[in-house]
């Protein structure tokens, strides 16, 4: 019984002293180092990013998310704000889903009539009355260039009660369709369409993921968000080389938003930063969200 014992004690000796051995290697490795650096990067970004958003007059809700760990910096993430253009996003998908499920096909005619034309429409304005489109056809120009008249147009073909059906459908908890866009009667009458930081990036992750109804459509609406041609807050200050971002804008008065994926050499991070403001123009609320977008990417470039 010693015997065995002595041999117990001097083999859990050796195992300790390998652990210890193994534990003073890894720590002194430059993986280790890595990693090390990488976690205190990340607080001093949180702490930028904290401080960007307390020196801003007005309410920002904001998710920053590490596609590959998973980390997470948020303000305000579930505030509820007025989604002006962001909501496209979600109707785009609620097509989608409607197609996926048999209700609707993306090659049916959309007519476009005379009550159909809003401003903010820089594709469709000078389309004639009576010109049809095809439900996809109206996708490239809502998104990518936020044409408002495009997402009426699918408004008035789906309808409301469709697509604030599809919206909870999608897992979307605040996401609500009230209202078309720009029609500010019916905003005055206390109508408006709402969002948070977390819904978009909930459905941002999902598309890249490749988890919104297949590995197709997920890529479809990816590719449609890369094509985006309002590049003045999350592009604007990042290096203009051919690196992707899938983004989408929002902005009316006192409302200024973008969110997206940007994809990098050092790995990929989503961006959701929905500001309402008090100010006169856009202008520095478009700086901060440009600002953000940077001080994220800078994270990444560095390691």
């Amino acid at each position: 019984m010693k015997i065995k014992t002595t041999f117990l004690a001097i083999t859990l000796i050796f195992l300790g002293a390998a652990l210890f051995i193994t534990y003073r290697n890894y720590t002194g490795s430059p993986e280790f180092k890595r990693i090390k650096a990488r976690e205190k990067a990340w607080l001093g970004l949180k702490k930028d990013l904290q401080d960007k958003v307390a020196h801003f007059e007005g309410t920002v809700g904001l998710v920053i998310k590490d596609l590959d760990t998973g980390r997470e910096i948020d303000f305000n993430k579930d505030t509820l704000i007025p989604s002006a253009s962001l909501v496209k996003i979600p109707i785009m998908l609620s097509c989608f889903y409607a197609a996926r499920d048999g209700k609707i096909h993306l090659n049916d005619p959309v007519r476009l009539k005379r009550a159909d034309r809003v401003s903010g429409s820089k594709i469709l304005e000078n389309k004639p009355v009576g010109s049809v489109f095809t439900v996809e056809e109206l996708f490239h120009p809502m998104i990518t260039q936020s044409d408002n008249t495009a997402a009426n147009l699918l408004i008035g073909f789906m309808g409301f009660d469709t697509l604030n059906a599809y919206f909870r459908k999608m897992g979307l908890r605040d996401t609500n369709l009230a209202r078309k866009m720009m029609d500010f009667k019916e905003r005055r009458n206390g109508e408006e369409n709402y969002t948070t930081a977390q819904d978009m990036a909930d459905l941002l992750e999902e598309l890249y993921r490749k988890k919104f109804l297949s590995d197709e459509i997920s890529g479809k609406c990816l590719d449609l968000l890369g094509q985006q041609k309002v590049n003045d807050r999350i592009p604007k200050k990042l290096p203009n080389d051919g690196m992707f971002i899938a983004h989408k804008t929002g902005l009316e008065r006192h409302i200024c938003h973008d969110v997206g994926i940007v994809f990098t050499d050092n790995g990929d991070f989503l961006i959701c930063v929905l500001v309402k403001h008090g100010n006169r123009s856009a202008a520095p609320a478009k700086k901060l969200i440009s600002d953000i977008a940077l001080l994220t990417y800078n994270y990444y470039r560095n390691f």
